[in-house]
């Protein structure tokens, strides 16, 4: 049996050991889009096996996929009785770019006041070690109540483009009652919160072509069009001037927010949007607040765009060519293929005969909602209370996050996001940072809840 107490007393006096080994982590750069990291991907990898095979986890491997590995590993001991938990994370991380704005080496962990500062920090090394850390508290001082696996991926900073497959190809070794997955936030660090709705990704990338090459634009100007100012053209009926999607069919699945949700929900301020955002205006669709627009609603997006000449100095070129890569965040019950299929239809109903183009599906991840009135979300709520001393609230998220859609879909079960990043930690941007405070209630709020969920 699981002794809670003991476990709590091993994890605050080991404060310094745990901090030790996940700065050993952060110092490994495990940057998934970039292929000369990708020694750093099995070293990631790596060091979460040794995690696991210290603290007695079986059957530990790093496994292949088409892409960079997945590390599993199992600790079944509970009995055929005990709940099952499948544990998600990811080892690997965004690139550091633009270096010259860290105020520290992103790969050089560094301590100022309560916050540490490194690339994956928050995102989310900071969780998994969390997590690592709550489980070895409990087995180094009692057992555990529940059956325990590790799914932890390499590629979520890509887009989890072999996932997928992988959680197909293994549905029995995953099989669980529940996917806990840390890969989430709280409000603040007096505000904990739950999870309990994700938005969706659909992603693309826009390729047109006019003339063969390359063309002078005194000779050809006006007499062969222009792929930069025709894309330009289609991005700007793609939306209007209050952010709603002007493709057909882009909101017929949109699920409502109902009135009781909209009540309940924790709105931040206007001016917290753009505090964190460093704008001075905000935007979007009218009828909603910008926390309902940041994580309730779709949207598209421009994410870059490439033509012609973008160096230094000026060259009169006219194009043969023009990019853009456009995504879009989907909520409940949207579909990336209905998407695919609406963005299809526009560029055939708008693009002029003077282009050609081509559509490319980068990567697609559906919207995920999953059930309050649950026996694990009622567990993780007294934990989190136990440990901040506050009810917890219920948030949606505007991020993606692919696996929970995965595992609704292939493994039939809901997941619990829970973690314990904050809204600031900058995910993405340079000087990413987790607070450490947050870092030991969430490693002891791992423990409550493994405890209240055994029981």
């Amino acid at each position: 049996m699981a002794d809670l107490e003991s476990a709590l007393a091993y994890a605050r006096d080991h404060q310094k050991d745990f901090l030790e080994e996940f700065i050993s982590f952060l110092r490994i750069p495990s940057v998934s889009t970039l292929p000369d990291h990708k020694d750093d991907m099995y070293r990631a990898a790596d060091w979460i096996i040794k995690q696991l095979e210290s603290i007695g986890f079986e059957s530990v491997a790093v496994m292949p996929t088409g892409g960079h590995p997945v590390v599993y590993g199992e600790w079944m001991k509970a009995g055929e009785d005990a709940p099952t938990i499948l544990f998600y994370g990811h080892y690997d991380v965004q690139p550091p770019d633009p270096l010259e704005l860290w105020l520290s080496e992103p790969f050089e962990p560094q301590l100022r006041g309560d916050d540490l500062f490194a690339r994956g920090a928050s995102d989310m090394k900071g969780q998994i070690v969390a997590h690592l850390k709550a489980v070895e508290s409990l087995l180094r001082t009692s057992s555990l109540p529940i059956n325990m696996k590790y799914l932890i991926e390499g590629e979520e900073e890509i887009g989890s483009p072999n996932l997928g497959d992988f959680i197909t190809e293994n549905e029995n070794l995953l099989s669980c009652d529940l996917c806990l997955n840390g890969d989430s936030n709280i409000l603040a660090p007096d505000k904990p919160a739950i999870t309990f709705a994700l938005r969706g990704l659909a992603y693309f990338e826009i390729r047109l072509q006019g003339a063969a090459g390359d063309l002078h634009s005194g000779t050809f100007g006006g007499a062969v069009d222009n792929p930069a100012i025709v894309l330009c053209k289609l991005i700007a009926g793609m939306r209007d001037e209050t952010g709603r999607v002007n493709l057909l069919g882009f909101y017929d699945d949109v699920r409502p927010l109902s009135e009781r949700e909209r009540s309940e929900m924790v709105s931040m301020p206007d001016e917290w949007w753009m505090e964190q955002s460093g704008a001075s205006v905000l935007f979007g669709e009218q009828g909603f607040t910008t926390t309902e627009r940041a994580t309730a609603r779709p949207t598209l997006d421009v994410n870059g765009m490439i033509s012609g000449f973008t160096g230094k100095g000026s060259k009169t070129v006219l194009p043969a060519q023009a990019m853009a890569k456009i995504s879009m965040r989907l909520v409940p019950d949207q579909k990336p293929e209905r998407i695919k299929d609406s963005l299809e239809a526009y560029l055939e109903a708008n693009a002029p005969p003077t282009v050609t183009w081509e559509l490319e599906d980068m990567a697609s991840s559906p919207p995920a909602i999953v059930e309050r009135d649950s026996d694990a979300v009622h567990a993780a709520s007294r934990a989190l209370e136990a440990v901040w001393g506050v009810k917890p609230v219920f948030q949606r998220q505007g991020g993606t996050v692919p696996v929970v859609g995965l595992v609704q879909e292939l493994l039939g079960v809901d997941s619990l996001m829970l973690g314990f990043g904050l809204p600031d930690d900058n995910l993405h941007a340079p000087n990413e940072k987790l607070h450490l405070p947050n870092f030991w209630r969430g490693i002891e709020t791992y423990i409550r809840f493994t405890c209240e969920f055994g029981s």
